[in-house]
């Protein structure tokens, strides 16, 4: 890292990972619009499920590959191309006229903002050495939490002014320049790069670009147009591709790729990609994709008031377990894993994943039920005003990252680790006590506070402890695999609770039949309103008492698991191989 500034490259890293995590949020607010630009009814909303599940999916099933990729072709060109990619996917987002395009720019954000994460991370490792990780760590932890209170202001925002596709259209201007940014700070390009640029390259990216948009707005001018209109018209059925507009994109695409493949100097490197693919173990990526992607879908797209996972979530689940057992398999005998084997060897390194699971199974919780929550009791009318109830815990969260990171410069990361996951149980406890009138005072706040600073506390010791406990050459692809167990811990997390919850709720259900039979209209009677009330409490309580639970194991793991990681200790080695 010779002649770069750590601090500028970490600053544009964290800024780049905050829109990332701010762009998981922003359809929060922008989702009515984005189904109804694409024909779905408001109350048909579980059609929509594709566009969170989606970006789901390209974040969390394309990590493991594209942190091996960053340990093998470096930070920073990963950092660039899921810039890339992440602009790309807002393009997409941003002129989808049906759910199918939509979906896809979704999934395609979800891949380049994912692939920030465990570059970020690794970047950290390779600039720092390991008893100056822990502030650099805070602040990456921070910036990722600090998306989820930015995301649904930044989409109000730009919401109050403007309609959904132009979030998208800052987040395209955003992507491409930090991704030259990062690009122009990381030093000089490789000999093979630098000389005559590509201009027939970009010539046809230009028009695939141009055309293709053009496909996708259709201006109504020319699509009326006497003469132009009539390249508008399908050849055969009623797609938008198989006209003579829509070829030119197609071919233009196609050459493009071709040239790409081709030329000396390309505009980008597709060979070298390729190579970087296969060699990080491709086959393996798409086991483990498989894997992921069934867990995600069949909980994501369940209705968790309802059921733990969706209709067809067992098939989803056999096809995740039998994905499983072939990645297994193929680690087994491939000569060059996707996971190195031995790479999580060290009891911390196993063990921050083991952790970061039970961290986002109860994460989850207050991420959801807190707004739930105060929606059944103080804001039965507002769901902004419920929304904003979680603001306080998730402005204490980075703050605790901060401080977690510093503190692990002089505690052992399991300690602190534990200590943040306490707090977390310890206002999760607070929040079983809630009842119907919590909300009306300032003493709710305490709860909140304590809780995000908990959590916020614990991330960068889970992170600093994967580091430390791994290898350099393997730091993407495991920092990948503990930002995956919290998805995935988040995911499984909401059914289980939900589940827990729900069964509570149906135990109160006998005093609302009874008041239902003396009521003429139940709805309409103050009685039987007021038992609803209180059975939403008793669910959202029976939650925060399993989101306990779950905090209390992350932090007794963090605390036998993490005592080899020697996070405040400086090895001469590692310093060597950060500054050579």
């Amino acid at each position: 890292m010779t002649g770069r500034s750590p601090r500028l490259l970490l600053t544009l890293a964290a800024v780049a990972v905050a829109f990332a995590a701010a762009d998981t949020y922003v359809v929060v607010l922008a989702l009515p619009e984005m189904m109804g630009s694409v024909g779905i009814p408001i109350e048909e909303l579980q059609r929509a499920a594709p566009i969170v599940s989606g970006f789901l999916l390209g974040y969390v099933a394309m990590l493991p590959l594209i942190g091996r990729i960053a340990d093998l072709r470096g930070r920073l060109p990963v950092l660039t191309a899921a810039l890339v990619v992440f602009a790309v996917g807002s393009l997409v987002t941003a002129l989808a006229y049906d759910l199918p395009s939509m979906v896809t720019g979704r999934f395609l954000q979800g891949v380049g903002g994912g692939g920030l994460v465990p570059a970020t991370l690794a970047l950290v490792a390779d600039l720092y050495p390991a008893e100056r990780r822990g502030v650099p760590l805070g602040v990456v932890s921070a910036v990722q939490e600090l998306g989820s209170v930015l995301g649904p202001l930044y989409g109000a925002v730009v919401l109050a002014v403007s309609s959904w596709p132009a979030i998208f259209a800052v987040n395209l201007a955003a992507g491409l320049v930090l991704a030259a940014a990062l690009r122009a700070t990381g030093g000089r390009a490789p000999a093979r790069a630098r000389g005559r640029p590509d201009l027939l390259g970009a010539l046809l990216l230009l028009v695939t670009l141009v055309s293709g948009a053009i496909v996708f707005l259709r201006p109504a001018e020319l699509v009326r147009d006497l003469r132009w209109g009539e390249y508008f018209i399908p050849f055969a059925g009623d797609g938008r591709w198989l006209t003579p507009v829509g070829v030119v994109p197609m071919v233009a695409l196609a050459l493009f790729v071709v040239r790409c493949a081709t030329a000396r100097r390309p505009l980008v490197d597709l060979p070298g990609w390729g190579r970087n693919a296969r060699e990080a173990d491709l086959t393996g990526a798409l086991f483990l994709a498989v894997a992921l992607g069934g867990v995600i879908l069949a909980f994501a797209t369940a209705d968790p008031q309802v059921q733990v996972f969706s209709d067809q979530g067992l098939w989803y689940l056999l096809g995740a377990a039998l994905a499983t057992v072939a990645f297994v398999f193929h680690l087994r005998r491939s000569e060059a894993p996707l996971l190195p084997r031995g790479a999580l060897r060290r009891t911390p390194a196993w063990g921050a994943v083991v952790v970061s699971f039970f961290v986002g199974a109860a994460l989850i919780a207050a991420l959801i039920d807190i707004p739930i929550f105060a929606r059944t009791t103080t804001y039965r009318t507002s769901q902004l005003m419920a929304a904003l109830v979680l603001v306080r815990f998730l402005v204490a969260l980075p703050v605790g990252a901060v401080v977690g990171g510093y503190l692990i410069r002089t505690r052992s990361a399991g300690a602190v680790a534990a200590a943040g996951m306490g707090l977390s149980a310890l206002g999760f406890g607070l929040m079983t006590q809630w009842d119907a009138d919590t909300l009306e005072h300032l003493s709710s706040n305490v709860a909140l506070i304590v809780c995000g600073f908990g959590f916020g506390l614990a991330l960068a010791p889970v992170n600093a402890a994967v580091l430390d406990s791994t290898d350099p050459d393997v730091h993407g692809v495991s920092t990948a695999m503990v930002v995956v167990a919290r998805m995935v811990g988040m995911l499984v997390g909401i059914s289980a609770l939900t589940t827990i919850g729900l069964r509570r709720y149906y135990a109160e259900q006998g005093a609302l039949d009874t008041v239902s039979d003396v009521c003429g209209e139940p709805r309409m009677c103050s009685a039987y309103r007021e038992l609803q009330k209180a059975a939403g409490v008793a669910q959202e309580q029976t939650v925060f008492a399993g989101a306990v639970v779950c905090a209390l194991l992350a932090g007794g793991l963090a605390l036998v698991l993490f005592r080899g990681a020697a996070t405040r200790a400086v090895h001469a080695g590692e310093v060597l191989r950060a500054h050579g």
